[in-house]
């Protein structure tokens, strides 16, 4: 990994997404444009030096008509494997009312919250009633 990157969640981000816009046979400056967002922005994305906001990814899976929740999964903002990625997590990130910033320290108390229940055992492993349905 090159120096300066973000994170290996945020390469291989842009891996994906460059690898959604080639599929949509669209160039990074047509994806910019549909995405509303600068051409050099959106190229540092693609090399995992930048990490978007989760309104930007918004814009972008639009563009590419492709799932919003597979770009925050991809960008670690929702994960699903460990409990993280249901409405709660989904109503938060498409809340127009909420600013970017209200939004991550929304999911991060909600994740801090799970993650001490799950310690103190208050609530039950949500996927350990998955296996036993």
């Amino acid at each position: 990994m090159a120096k300066g990157k973000v994170g290996k969640t945020v390469e291989s981000l842009g891996d994906y997404l460059r690898d959604q816009r080639v599929t949509a046979q669209l160039s990074l400056r047509q994806l910019a444009e549909q995405a509303g967002v600068s051409n050099p922005y959106l190229s540092q994305i693609e090399r995992g030096l930048r990490r978007p906001s989760a309104e930007v990814l918004q814009q972008i899976a639009k563009a590419l008509r492709i799932s919003a929740e597979q770009l925050y999964v991809r960008a670690g903002i929702v994960d699903p494997a460990n409990g993280m990625g249901g409405s709660v997590e989904l109503s938060i990130l498409g809340d127009p009312a909420l600013t970017e910033r209200q939004k991550q320290s929304l999911l991060d108390v909600y994740a801090s919250f799970v993650a001490t229940n799950l310690a103190t055992g208050e609530i039950a492993d949500p996927h350990a009633a998955d296996v036993a349905s």
